[in-house]
């Protein structure tokens, strides 16, 4: 499956589930690589297979003199992270809009994505002091870029191509939505698309933006980051599937718009996640008890028997087992946060169980076939149970993972590509930001 350029399912990987109807144009543009511009010969000449084994740690001294021009003095991860984040930031970045190239614009869910990888290297200690006094002012800039997505309104915006629902073996359309019941209320969110136009607001993409801003609530203290990501909790609250109609009642669904009827566990881990985080901050026992909740329903409605989660269930029941490696860190990370807002013992030991079970699934070759996008929300959570548990198996995976993407992905210019043809994407881009990040900042600072 793999060659020398990692390839990937785009439609379903961008879509994060076969069934989730998320619109493929979200991930454009995509910058194409030709076979001069990658940094090692041997992701061009059909050399040694991407998961063909793990290359050596390449932060020694024959990458030193690259690292120190592009790290501002750092090496090894720090330095690779800064490199990737700047080559992000050159190559996807509009100067004086506060967005990323999309169409025009990026959708939520790679701007996302950037707005981690710059809470991520601005976590980064040990750069130059000019560097360091640029965080603040990129990271008002994301956030002036956020607020473009913003829907005050909290309209449910009209179905994106692609997002008809789909009910295997039961009919669809209007069976589906009568089904899944009234539509939840309208309540502010960060839409899908740049308002105007707008569109659907997908709650794991909200969750993502939330998790963040309690990361930058964490760096920076203000009160309106906080205020922010309890607005963005208070969409996710709304949008609880109650209807007794539903196959085991309960969850988040996809998105707000009426044609999207699948809960996933990609809408719901993240929920948990973001709850037992508000909970540790603001003590509102609402929050813990939603998290509470979002987390046994995925334990109860999409854990399988091998222990690890599927992707999604439709409104009469029908289980999709796919298996991604971001919907299992998703649930370990619940697990661990859970536990240090509880002190509950049983929540721990579930994340380890889980976890488990994933690193003996999800292999080193498995992980470098996914979206990067998975694979960094994976290795996050898993890291962060690492540092609980005082056990380093995650570190050591991130890092055969970005070793692998730093010979066989990396261009010239610092951009990683994926993929057939191979090409870059702000996602992708982000998500290897955030993995370097990762080996190079404390657990503590990942939620």
């Amino acid at each position: 499956m793999l060659s020398a350029t990692v390839a990937w399912a785009a439609p379903r990987a961008a879509g994060k589930g076969a069934g989730s109807r998320y619109p493929v144009r979200a991930e454009y543009p995509r910058k194409f690589a030709q076979p001069s511009e990658f940094a090692h010969s041997s992701s061009s000449t059909g050399g040694a297979s991407a998961g063909a084994g793990t290359p050596k740690n390449t932060a020694g001294a024959r990458t030193k003199k690259t690292q120190s021009k592009h790290g501002h003095g750092l090496r090894g991860n720090p330095a690779r992270a800064l490199l990737a984040y700047r080559a992000m930031q050159q190559s996807y970045y509009i100067p004086g809009t506060g967005l990323y190239e999309g169409e025009p614009y990026s959708f939520l869910w790679p701007f996302s994505q950037a707005l981690a990888a710059t809470v991520g290297v601005a976590n980064i200690s040990g750069q130059s002091a000019a560097a360091a006094r640029s965080y603040p002012s990129e990271l008002r800039v994301r956030l002036f870029g956020l607020n473009k997505y913003w829907n005050p309104s909290g309209a449910v915006g009209e179905p994106l191509p692609g997002e008809q629902p789909e009910v295997e073996g039961e009919g669809q359309g209007s069976e589906a939505s009568e089904v899944a019941g009234i539509p939840p209320p309208a309540v502010p969110s960060f839409n899908g698309e740049v308002v105007p136009p707008g569109g659907a607001s997908y709650y794991d993409d909200n969750e993502w933006v939330g998790i963040e801003l309690v990361r930058l609530y964490r760096l920076r203290h203000e009160a309106a980051l906080l205020e922010k990501a309890e607005q963005i909790m208070a969409f996710v609250m709304a949008g609880w599937s109650s209807s007794p109609k539903l196959a085991c009642p309960g969850g988040i669904p996809f998105s707000d718009s009426p044609s999207n009827t699948d809960r996933n566990t990609i809408t719901n881990g993240p929920a948990a996640e973001l709850g037992a985080q508000l909970y540790r901050l603001t003590g509102n026992g609402a929050y813990l008890q939603f998290a509470l909740n979002a987390y046994e329903w995925v334990r109860s409605c999409l854990l399988q028997p091998s222990g690890l989660y599927a992707d999604h269930i439709r409104p009469h029941g029908v289980i999709d087992p796919t298996l991604w490696s971001y919907t299992q860190g998703s649930m370990i990370g619940a697990g661990v946060l859970l536990y240090q807002a509880t002190g509950n013992g049983a929540f721990l030991y579930q994340a380890r169980q889980v976890a488990k079970a994933a690193l003996s699934y999800f292999t080193l070759g498995l992980l470098l076939s996914e979206n990067p996008f998975f694979p960094a929300v994976y290795l996050r959570n898993l890291m962060y149970l690492d540092a609980v548990t005082h056990d380093p198996p995650g570190a050591r995976l991130a890092q055969s993972y970005v070793d692998s993407l730093w010979v066989h992905q990396r261009l010239t210019s610092g951009l990683f590509v994926f993929g057939s043809p191979p090409s870059s994407q702000l996602l992708t881009q982000a998500a290897v930001v955030q993995v370097y990040a990762l080996l190079s900042t404390p657990p503590a600072t990942y939620f």
